[in-house]
C-alpha cells in the first residue's frame, strides 16, 4: 500500500504543480496559446466539465458534483479492490497513478468548477482539437497498468480447488 500512496501523491503533485507552472504563472489562462515544440506539443488553455473529450458537458452545479461524486466512488472502488486482491507492486503503482491523477481532478472541479486543461499534440499532419492534462495522463497510465498488471483472479486459488 505504501507504493500506492507515494504513486498517487506524486501523481497528485506533479498534475497540480503542473497546471500552476502552465495556466498561472506562464498566464495561459491570459493568453490562451504557447507553442512548445509545434505540432508536437502546444499549450492551449481549457476548462474541461465534463469528462473525456467534453462528453457530459453541460455545465450544471449537478453534472459537476455528480462527477465528483463518480470519481470518489471510482477511487474508492479501487482502494477496496487493491485491498482484497495484493496486486504486486506495479499494479499498485498504476493504481497509485489512477487514484492521483482522479484526486487532482477532483480538486480542479472543487476550486474552479471545471478541470483545467492544457497540453495539446498533434502530429503526421493530424491536427487534434483536444487539450488535457497530466492527470488524466496517469489515469490513463494507471487504468492500462490495472488491466494488465493485475494478478488473474484464478491465479490466486490454492491448488486443489
Amino acid at each position: 500500500m505504501r507504493i500506492l500512496a507515494l504513486t498517487a501523491l506524486a501523481a497528485f503533485v506533479l498534475d497540480q504543480l503542473s497546471k500552476y507552472l502552465v495556466i498561472h504563472t506562464m498566464e495561459l489562462a491570459r493568453i490562451r496559446a504557447i507553442d512548445v515544440l509545434p505540432p508536437v506539443l502546444n499549450f492551449r488553455y481549457g476548462e474541461n466539465r465534463g469528462i473525456n473529450f467534453g462528453l457530459f458537458s453541460d455545465g450544471s452545479e449537478a453534472s459537476r458534483w455528480i462527477l465528483i461524486l463518480l470519481a470518489l466512488a471510482i477511487c474508492t472502488g479501487v482502494l477496496i479492490w487493491v485491498r482484497r486482491q495484493q496486486p504486486g507492486p506495479w499494479a499498485l503503482a498504476g493504481a497509485g497513478l489512477l487514484i492521483g491523477g482522479a484526486l487532482a481532478n477532483v480538486l480542479d472541479r472543487v476550486l474552479y468548477g471545471y478541470v483545467l486543461d492544457f497540453l495539446n499534440m498533434s502530429c503526421c499532419g493530424i491536427d487534434n482539437p483536444f487539450v488535457f492534462n497530466l492527470a488524466d495522463v496517469f489515469i490513463f497510465a494507471g487504468a492500462i497498468g490495472l488491466v494488465f498488471l493485475a494478478p488473474d483472479p484464478g491465479s490466486t486459488r490454492k491448488k486443489g480447488q
